[in-house]
């Protein structure tokens, strides 16, 4: 299930050395410590809460209101987070991201997943992408990627989208033990500081006939549509323009407007490998978000199918903050926390381990049958 979402503004610059190398520190013990305490389960599920991830990025000194918080604090969880630790990352920003695949197939291996296991997780990675730039048309294109994985194959994903107009970045959670369905309401909670006026929502139960739609026209032949490409709409005409369709203000007497398809050699390349899904549409290669758009208004425009244009984010809003906000961090008492919570897990691990031991112990004096 996709979890949630947030809207940060973007911050220039990077974390300093200092603190990321501490942020590094910290993230590790604090991360082992939830894990010890309630499983690498529970861990991704809080990490795909995005009030949960904004606490520990405030708690590893880093500002509460900036973007750099989802690259910061991924980057550091994916240098901190080891196979003993149950938990590995894939991706990461910009170039990094593009290699998530990669990524996964090489923590596959270390925690010795089979060859359906990794391509499921391949998929999962891709698809959570194509959603949140595809069919959540919100105007965030996203730049960063990382997913998580645990050793039992279950996963999460933390992705940030950049609105280039606003300088806003929306970050998006998603969650592998609740997915019912990928392509239709998979939030829980979105959380976001603003909200977009104008967001074609094809992941919204409105939008369920315009997805269904939109897979029959594919799967028919898309050659039929190339009469709506470029099509000449005349509000004086008396006809219907897409504005209405699309509930944006109507353009001035007179204006003409056009569709654009967008690829359409992709929508061929669809035609001819006959998804069976909606996911399966939209993973085709060069099926972007103008193609989908496209798509979604056909279907509109002559079957009347209903779209979502509601924005689903809803609003809301240790150390210090590396620009001195709430305050400046502290860096002593960083460095004592560290030393502390370190300690902390290697009690809490040999605690563990002499409680197995005595499980041990105690199933020997239990007589075999």
């Amino acid at each position: 299930m996709k979890t949630g979402q947030a809207d940060l503004p973007l911050h220039g610059g990077k974390a300093p050395s200092w603190l990321f190398k501490r942020m590094v520190r910290i993230s590790k013990p604090i991360s082992e410590m939830i894990i010890l305490e309630y499983g690498t389960s529970e861990y991704l599920k809080r990490m795909s809460d995005p009030y949960f991830f904004q606490a520990f990025g405030c708690a590893l000194g880093f500002d509460w209101h900036s973007s750099g918080l989802t690259t910061t604090v991924t980057g550091a969880l994916k240098l901190a987070m080891k196979p003993e630790s149950g938990v590995m990352i894939a991706g990461g920003k910009g170039k990094t991201a593009r290699k998530t695949k990669e990524d996964i197939l090489s923590i596959g291996e270390k925690f010795n997943f089979s060859e359906d296991q990794v391509k499921k997780l391949i998929r999962s990675s891709k698809i959570s992408a194509k959603v949140d730039n595809n069919l959540l048309q919100d105007s965030y294109q996203l730049y960063h990627h990382t997913f998580f994985m645990d050793e039992k194959g279950k996963w999460g994903v933390i992705q940030q989208g950049m609105n280039n107009e606003t300088s806003y970045a929306r970050r998006y959670h998603w969650l592998s033990d609740s997915i019912v369905n990928y392509v239709e309401e998979p939030h829980s909670g979105i959380i976001s500081a603003r909200n977009e006026e104008k967001v074609l929502d094809l992941t919204s139960k409105e939008s369920a006939e315009a997805r269904k739609v939109s897979l029959d026209l594919i799967r028919e032949n898309p050659i039929h549509l190339k009469k709506y490409e470029k099509q000449n709409v005349s509000v004086e005409s008396g006809q219907k323009s897409l504005f209405e369709f699309t509930k944006l203000s109507l353009p001035r007497r007179h204006e003409i407007i056009q569709l654009d398809l967008g690829n359409f050699e992709a929508m061929e390349k669809a035609y001819e490998l006959q998804p069976k899904s909606y996911e399966d549409l939209i993973l085709v290669k060069g099926f972007g978000g103008k193609t989908i758009r496209a798509l979604a208004l056909i279907s509109n425009l002559v079957y009347g199918s209903n779209l979502s244009w509601k924005d689903p984010a809803k609003y809301s809003y240790a150390h210090g903050g590396k620009d001195g906000y709430p305050y400046p961090v502290n860096r002593e008492l960083y460095d004592q926390n560290i030393e502390l919570l370190n300690d902390s897990v290697k009690n809490a691990k040999l605690g563990y381990k002499d409680r197995l031991d005595c499980l041990r112990r105690m199933k020997n004096l239990i007589p075999e049958k």
